[in-house]
């Protein structure tokens, strides 16, 4: 089975208004957005991306993560970069949750996406294609799911 390009999600009949983008530390999430800001560009789309900080269950969603808040801020401000070097309107938002894969599912329900551009994570098992947070998210979602890497080092 051949994998689908970015030619294939360009198709007649398939419109991207809304993106969802979450992101995370490393360069998968770089290269979601580059493809994001690539798809909404040629559609005139905007893009929500997020950042989700999983917060132990132990503590309250609302507690002091400074560290995590700030990595987040640093994200959001790569992705809004990425995305005006196309013209492309990003809107930046960082949510708590004890769960990613709920969040940005949420996320994708609340403001009626018509796409997620999640990045595929790099694990070393071999048994799991996916993450917990990805697969989450490909079952769950509301919309169609692109699912990116960055090419081979």
């Amino acid at each position: 089975m051949a994998l689908p390009t970015l030619r294939s999600l360009r198709g007649p009949g398939l419109s991207y208004r809304r993106l969802v983008v979450p992101l995370a530390a490393g360069p998968e999430s770089e290269t979601a957005m580059e493809i994001a800001s690539e798809l909404a560009d040629e559609h005139g789309a905007t893009i929500s991306a997020v950042v989700v900080i999983e917060v132990p269950k132990q503590l309250p969603l609302d507690a002091h993560m400074l560290e995590e808040e700030s990595d987040a801020r640093k994200l959001l401000e790569e992705a809004r970069a990425i995305g005006a070097s196309r013209g492309v309107a990003v809107r930046a938002r960082v949510l708590r949750a004890r769960g990613a894969g709920e969040a940005i599912v949420g996320e994708a329900e609340d403001g009626g996406a018509d796409i997620v551009v999640l990045r595929a994570p790099r694990s070393g098992r071999r048994r799991r294609v996916f993450g917990k947070t990805a697969a989450y998210v490909l079952q769950h979602a509301p919309c169609r799911v692109l699912v990116v890497s960055p090419p081979p080092a």
